[in-house]
């Protein structure tokens, strides 16, 4: 059975920095590109950042040189570094197969950016 599950969020001022985690299936972990996207209250959810097996990555703008991703394949694990936070990337994130989120959702963790 796919199962995803973040952790890591909280609520943290601008300018502070947060590392999520997201534990997957090993089924899914073990052929697939990972993704972190995030949905914020009223928006449809987004990329922000994915990795392929072999460690190639990809981000969205809005984050570029701010946020990393990264992961491990042993334990079946994937990152997010997020640096630099501001208060547009208040949201909650999820972590999902990419490009084709075909995954059943996990609960995402919540991120909160304010002072």
């Amino acid at each position: 059975q796919v199962q995803l599950v973040e952790s890591g969020g909280g609520l943290v001022q601008p300018g502070g920095s947060l590392r999520l985690s997201c534990a997957a299936s090993r089924s899914l972990f073990s052929i697939n590109a990972m993704g972190w996207y995030r949905q914020a209250p009223g928006k449809e959810r987004e990329l922000v950042a994915a990795t392929s097996r072999g460690g190639s990555t990809t981000y969205a703008d809005s984050v570029k040189g701010r946020f990393t991703i990264s992961r491990d394949n042993a334990k079946n694990t994937l990152y997010l570094q997020m640096n630099s936070l501001k208060p547009e990337d208040t949201a909650v994130y999820y972590c999902n197969a990419y490009p084709l989120s075909f995954a059943p959702w996990g609960q995402g963790t919540q991120v909160t950016v304010s002072s």
